[in-house]
């Protein structure tokens, strides 16, 4: 068994999409044989870590290594409004059902925003691939293009919602509820601790991996016109001192800004959430504090 454990350490080193499912197929042999999993050796990096020195500005926080062990946490299990962080679920429970990537949705008057009367590029009878429907979602956080990811799944967007709800029971997201597609309705709540299990299983799709940090995206919803153009609402893919593998931003008045990544830090894999920062440039703020703090007390 000590064996298995330590290939379970060595197996996780790269934290790519792949190895991660390895990895929990190796801790589940763990714990169902009774034994506490041997701690990896960055367990100890963090202890040189001084918490009184991070002031942050996010309502909750957490940040977490490959392994689970929390490197900072701040109201981390009370849930709370996630916003269009919602749309890493609807894009896994889109791919989960395996439906044609290539199919064109058409986005219709169903689609709008009923919650925050907010608009959208996408006019009505804007055509694209579900494929590229959920690369709009998740990079550009297009409202519609959520709402007709769920609208066009099989029995409509009560079915999909219930299925977003499944799938968090199944990620062992014990304090999450969701109640629309694009994250738009304040009833969509998770915590901090719940988000890290939900970054976690998206970052095994690797079209969620690319759609979440691609830069900039044109589509042809029409015939005959002009490319729309879009940039991801993630600022900090723009900045070159970080490495970011996933990211999902959100913003409605009752959750604040929202920020979720998985990042790279001192050559530390991390997940990193951020929630209810109420100031447009807090989460980036946030996460610079995050990564400077990291880098000079682990380096120094």
């Amino acid at each position: 068994m000590r064996s298995l454990l330590l290939l379970g350490c060595l197996t996780t080193t790269l934290f790519s999409g792949n190895l991660i499912a390895e990895e929990s197929t190796l801790q589940i042999a763990a714990l169902s044989a009774n034994t506490r999993p041997i701690a990896p050796a960055s367990t100890n990096v963090w202890q040189q870590l001084n918490p009184k020195k991070l002031k942050l500005r996010s309502a909750s926080v957490l940040v977490v290594d490959r392994f689970g062990n929390e490197v900072y946490a701040k109201s981390e299990d009370k849930p709370r409004p996630i916003a269009s962080i919602t749309k890493l679920m609807t894009a896994m429970v889109t791919l989960d059902a395996r439906l044609p990537m290539k199919e064109k949705i058409t986005i219709t008057k169903a689609d709008r925003d009923l919650h925050k009367l907010t608009g959208s590029r996408l006019k009505y009878g804007a055509k694209l691939t579900r494929e590229q429907m959920v690369s709009l979602a998740l990079m550009a956080s297009e409202n519609r293009a959520a709402s007709a990811l769920g609208r066009t799944y099989p029995g409509g967007k009560k079915a999909f919602v219930k299925a977003m709800n499944k799938k968090a029971r199944d990620l062992g997201m014990t304090s999450s509820r969701f109640k629309d597609p694009a994250g738009l309705n304040a009833g969509n709540v998770a915590s901090a601790r719940d988000l890290v299990a939900m970054v976690r299983a998206a970052q095994r799709y690797p079209l969620i991996r690319k759609a979440t940090t691609t830069r900039s995206m044109s589509v042809y919803p029409w015939k005959g016109r002009g490319p729309i153009r879009y940039g991801n609402t993630n600022r900090l893919l723009k900045n070159k001192s970080w490495s970011i593998e996933l990211s999902k931003t959100g913003y409605i008045h009752e959750a604040g800004r929202c920020l979720t990544m998985q990042a790279e830090i001192a050559d530390q894999p991390l997940v990193i959430v951020l929630l209810n920062s109420f100031g447009k440039l807090t989460p980036m703020g946030d996460s610079n504090r995050i990564r400077k703090w990291i880098e000079r007390d682990i380096r120094s």
